[in-house]
């Protein structure tokens, strides 16, 4: 097992900490913006290009070291593990919101397709009900 830096949650700066209710409250015009799928540094914090940057690389890396037939467990969290996906896919940025949010303690798998990365399972857990974030 070992840990990277790179993996961790969307720094979000002034948001961090703060209540969805607080954010909306304080944030109004920055939160509307970043709902739309506008590129925003919510509170001052990381877009979520910039977390893609740092995370999937390691992802990427990690996975080429694997051996024929290995598994690679990555942990994160939602955002960061959403934005990584997005990245590996190649799909555009404004598509990431697509995959959706990753519930509490649910997963994703990803394997090889012939052109890459495919998205085999995403958000599969055994909760009976889904625990989202405050940006479903």
């Amino acid at each position: 097992m070992t840990h990277d830096e790179a993996l961790r949650e969307t720094y979000a700066g002034a948001w961090q900490g703060l209540t969805h209710e607080e954010i909306v409250a304080q944030y109004a015009e920055q939160y509307a913006a970043w709902k739309r799928g506008e590129p925003v540094r919510r509170g001052g914090g990381e877009l979520e290009t910039e977390v893609a940057d740092r995370a999937a690389p390691v992802v990427q890396l990690a996975a080429d070291k694997l051996p024929d037939g290995g598994t690679l467990v990555v942990v994160s969290h939602g955002g960061t593990i959403r934005t990584t996906i997005g990245r590996l896919l190649g799909l555009e940025p404004h598509h990431w919101e697509g995959l959706g949010g990753l519930s509490n303690c649910c997963w994703s798998v990803l394997g090889e397709g012939a052109r890459g990365w495919r998205l085999l399972e995403h958000n599969a857990g055994t909760l009976p009900e889904p625990v989202l974030g405050d940006d479903d």
